[in-house]
């Protein structure tokens, strides 16, 4: 689906103490947590006018989502997944790092069940966090949707997923979602009782049994799919990186030769994203809410988004800043 053309919104910058604030989470108190490329995981008063490093993972944080028990789940893509404690010592406990004996390269983003069952996504098998471009060049399509249950066993979800970026569920947990950034969708599993439905097989890591089966949830999004949330108003954002790369098309339809070369290249001249901010907001049933843009000039490639009572805050990947603008009403 083509969203044509998106509605123009304010934006308001809000400087962080670091570099790459890459996800948004809004916690109880309405503060804004983010986390940067030095590992700190920031806090931002409601207002936007303070910040405080308030603990370190030692790795790099990306996706952040908030546990039943009060520690906040970080998507750390060296570490894997963690569990910080940000109201007591700062302990970080490490959920899960490894997948089927291999240590996981690229722990992304993450949804977390009132049960406390979490399903993540690992963007890629072959690239890291520092060679994200490397995997969208390749199209190596080796991203996963992964599910830790709360004993802690690990379950692959969905294999072959083209850079398995956002997760979400819906509010009454029927469905998780996560977004294939290369292929500009979002996929869907459906659940009864926290589990995928009958005909959704699920593999067991170290099994032979075939992934779930999915549905795509929408397609043809205006622009690559970083992250994606379920807001307050029960809706699931996405955060739209960056327009469609014809340049990185090419290579992705072309013969594997073509990538090759195109490997070989210094990064810099590898497809980047265009500079733009832009968001969209569908219902449970894959229909569009909202399709927002802003002006890029002092920030931009939005990765994180969260709404919350109105107000929609982003994440970038580059910037040293976090963004929000407010929705229409």
């Amino acid at each position: 689906m083509d969203t044509g053309s998106p509605t123009q919104v304010a934006l308001t910058r809000v400087p962080v103490p670091g570099t790459g604030a890459e996800d948004v989470l809004v916690g109880p108190d309405s503060r804004v947590w983010t986390g940067t490329v030095d590992g700190a995981i920031i806090a931002v008063s409601p207002d936007g006018r303070h910040s405080e490093r308030v603990v370190e993972t030692g790795g790099r944080p990306l996706g952040l989502e908030w546990l039943p028990d009060g520690r906040l789940l970080v998507c750390d893509a060296v570490r894997g997944l963690l569990a910080v404690d940000v109201d007591g010592d700062g302990g970080v406990e490490e959920l899960v790092t490894h997948v089927d004996g291999t240590a996981m390269l690229f722990t992304n983003n993450a949804a977390v069940a009132a049960d406390g069952t979490i399903w993540f996504s690992d963007s890629s098998r072959r690239w890291g966090i520092d060679a994200w471009k490397s995997d969208l060049v390749e199209h190596t399509r080796s991203g996963r949707l992964l599910r830790r249950d709360v004993d802690g066993t690990v379950t692959t979800v969905l294999d072959g997923v083209a850079f398995a970026n956002g997760v979400a569920l819906a509010r009454d947990e029927s469905m998780v979602l996560v977004a294939e950034l290369a292929r500009r969708r979002i996929r869907r599993v459906r659940l009864s009782d926290g589990r995928p439905m009958a005909g959704h097989v699920v593999a067991e890591v170290g099994s032979e049994v075939e992934p779930a089966q999915d549905e795509v949830f929408v397609s043809g999004l205006p622009g690559y799919p970083d992250n994606i949330s379920r807001g307050s108003d029960g809706l699931i954002w996405s955060a739209i990186a960056s327009p469609p790369d014809p340049v990185l098309g090419l290579l992705q339809r072309g013969p594997q030769r073509l990538r090759d070369l195109a490997l070989r290249l210094p990064e810099a001249l590898k497809p980047s994203p265009q500079r733009t901010v832009r968001v969209t907001a569908h219902d449970d049933e894959g229909r569009l809410v909202h399709d927002l843009c802003a002006d890029a000039t002092q920030w931009h490639m939005a990765t994180g988004v969260r709404e919350h009572d109105g107000r929609v805050w982003l994440g970038s990947l580059v910037e040293p800043a976090i963004a929000y603008i407010d929705v229409p009403r």
